[in-house]
């Protein structure tokens, strides 16, 4: 009776882990069927550029994710949180961690350069990560980008820009190559999103539209571009009605 106890416990406990955690974007995992978006940090969205050191557009939300994919890898990983995230109450901020690592990926991500500290409580717990970061150019440090706040509220006139190849002074050329008008398709993330107040009725922040539906092509200036239904799901988006899909 004692054995089947024991092994009764090791299932339970292991269930606590999960190798099938889900990186949709650089602070967002889905795990065990819940969306947690990285508590104390904000990274770059798949489809937010940056500059590079030698000026260079690169597509940085999409080298955070990778980079994030690549340091999980197969390892198993465990999310724990219980409060909703303000912008979109379907996702859980959490703290998420590699089994067998005293780092979370929350502190990783920020101590490696691809995401800010974020909020208040944040600056303090990961001050110092940020500040190693920015002094050793790693990560997005070593070029120039602007808050993933600032790109996804699209606020060019207020957003401060960081990374040690930024000019000292803010310039409208440059501005606008980090807040293009309209944001260019990352490779191979054609899903596109609307922020739309219809959508607020169903308790989502817009509504996506990939190339299966009527409404694609008529959606000729999207707000953001997903890679994965999963991702723009996670972003508190919708499928259009007009999808064959419709996964709500």
């Amino acid at each position: 009776m004692r054995i089947l106890i024991t092994l009764l416990f090791l299932i339970v406990t292991s269930r606590c882990w999960a190798a099938e955690a889900v990186v949709t974007d650089g602070d967002t995992i889905i795990f065990n069927g819940k969306t947690y978006r990285l508590d104390g940090i904000d990274a770059p969205q798949t489809d937010q550029t940056c500059l590079d050191e030698k000026g260079a557009v690169w597509a940085c939300g999409i080298e955070v994710r990778d980079q994030l994919k690549k340091y999980i890898a197969t390892r198993d990983v465990r999310c724990s949180g219980k409060r909703s995230d303000p912008a979109y109450r379907s996702r859980y901020l959490g703290v998420c961690v590699i089994e067998g690592e005293a780092t979370s990926l929350n502190q990783w991500l920020v101590r490696e350069g691809w995401a800010l500290s974020f909020g208040p409580e944040a600056r303090k717990r990961f001050k110092k990560d940020q500040d190693e970061a920015r002094d050793q150019h790693r990560g997005l440090w070593k070029g120039c980008f602007s808050s993933p706040h600032a790109w996804r509220n699209r606020d060019k006139s207020g957003a401060v820009l960081l990374g040690s190849s930024c000019p000292k002074d803010n310039n409208q050329a440059l501005n606008d190559r980090l807040f293009p008008a309209h944001p260019a398709m990352p490779p191979g993330c054609s899903i596109k999103g609307k922020l739309a107040m219809r959508a607020h009725i169903t308790g989502h922040r817009g509504i996506y539209h990939m190339e299966g539906c009527k409404s694609y092509q008529r959606l000729k200036t999207p707000d953001r571009w997903f890679c994965s239904e999963l991702e723009a799901q996670a972003e508190g988006f919708r499928a259009a009605f007009t999808c064959s899909s419709r996964r709500n």
